[in-house]
């Protein structure tokens, strides 16, 4: 009896609407063409230029919030989204604001995942649930690539990658940024893995 009110407490936080429909829907939508749910926001210069063909890249924000202290980090947001400017294309810096995924940032909402300290460090897995429980936080190189990938941009930059870790064969551990890479439609440009990991199955896994 308890595991049974336990399983229906869990299905109505993982299947709440947002659950389904941010995680999966929101992809299939975008791939049908069709409006996006209201928690999954695009900002209009980004829209703007999808629809003109202006190249568009997309950023992760994981780095900003967990990545280096402020105001390092901001330094960084907007040293990056100006590198991309200079190069003729916009920037999307992707990230959850009170349960609403968005791709491209203000200024302000930059600055408030900068600074904060109590935002969260956001993967794949947890977007339904952070959506659901209104979150703010920065989103992973796995979590980033594949809302870039449902919003329909082709081209995602960051710095290193997760991998394999070493060991691998004792403890099974994968980073989720290699299955996301490997499935997304949107390209993944990098510095390559990150040099702590096994780089040889890494490359093997990719």
């Amino acid at each position: 009896m308890a595991r049974r009110a336990q399983r229906s407490e869990n299905d109505q936080l993982t299947g709440h609407k947002t659950g389904s429909s941010v995680t999966k829907g929101f992809a299939e939508g975008a791939r049908r063409g069709e409006t996006h749910p209201e928690e999954f926001v695009i900002a209009e210069e980004v829209q703007e230029a999808l629809r003109k063909g202006t190249p568009v890249v997309a950023l992760e924000s994981a780095i900003i919030t967990h990545g280096m202290p402020y105001p390092v980090n901001l330094e960084l947001a907007q040293e990056l989204e100006g590198i991309v400017r200079k190069g003729g294309a916009v920037p999307a810096t992707i990230a959850l604001v009170s349960g609403r995924i968005r791709v491209g940032l203000s200024k302000s909402e930059l600055e408030m995942l900068a600074r904060a300290k109590w935002v969260k460090k956001i993967g794949p897995r947890d977007i339904p649930v952070a959506v659901a429980m209104g979150f703010s936080g920065g989103t992973t190189v796995a979590a980033s690539l594949h809302i870039a990938d449902a919003a329909g941009i082709r081209v995602f930059v960051t710095g290193g990658i997760g991998g394999v870790h070493r060991g691998v064969s004792e403890i099974l551990d994968i980073s989720q940024d290699l299955p996301v890479i490997g499935r997304a439609r949107c390209i993944t440009v990098c510095a390559g893995a990150k040099s702590i990991l096994d780089l040889r199955n890494t490359l093997e896994y990719l």
